[in-house]
């Protein structure tokens, strides 16, 4: 995979980036069709669509399950509206999908065709390249859209690191009694 721009963001759009829990910790695993899910993926579309609203125009995914490919699918439906709206899909390593389920690959290899710019941070694979990764989101975003609720781990890290730098940092709690 190649770094590849189809489309420039202009400089008078704000940029979110997104991240959030895998699907092994979410309450509801990988059953998609389970309504706590359903209503996190809407809750991710109306936000999104909010932020539109408030001059973001320009959203990076990390590509990784759930939460970055649930974003990205939100914008690039959102596009068929709002087609000015740009989709940065940000890999940490060429084959991040390769050991994926096919359903997965398939959705993953989507985003990635169908993105406006397609930023890839290694080819092979290190230890930090998901560090690198997440580091590249921030860093390039006003906004970190979160599906987070205080779990240790990369999302966390994310986010503490969001913080750290002054990047502006909104929580959805996965299972939505707790958003914000």
């Amino acid at each position: 995979m190649n770094n590849l721009v189809r489309r420039h963001t202009k400089p008078i759009y704000k940029r979110c980036a997104f991240t959030g829990y895998r699907p092994q910790k979410l309450p509801f695993g990988f059953n998609e069709a389970d309504p706590a899910c359903s209503a996190l993926k809407a809750t991710l579309f109306w936000k999104i669509e909010a932020l539109i609203g408030q001059g973001y125009a320009h959203f990076l995914s990390g590509g990784a399950m759930a939460t970055d490919t649930w974003a990205a699918e939100a914008v690039l439906e959102l596009k068929a509206k709002y087609p000015w709206i740009i989709l940065e899909m940000v890999s940490p390593f060429d084959g991040q999908a390769d050991r994926w389920n096919e359903g997965y690959r398939m959705r993953h290899d989507r985003l990635f065709a169908e993105a406006d710019i397609v930023t890839v941070i290694g080819h092979a694979y290190t230890k930090s390249c998901m560090f690198r990764r997440n580091r590249y989101l921030v860093e390039n975003a006003d906004l970190l859209l979160a599906v987070y609720d205080g779990l240790p781990g990369g999302t966390a890290m994310t986010v503490d690191y969001a913080r750290e730098i002054g990047v502006q940092v909104f929580c959805l709690a996965p299972d939505l009694a707790r958003a914000g």
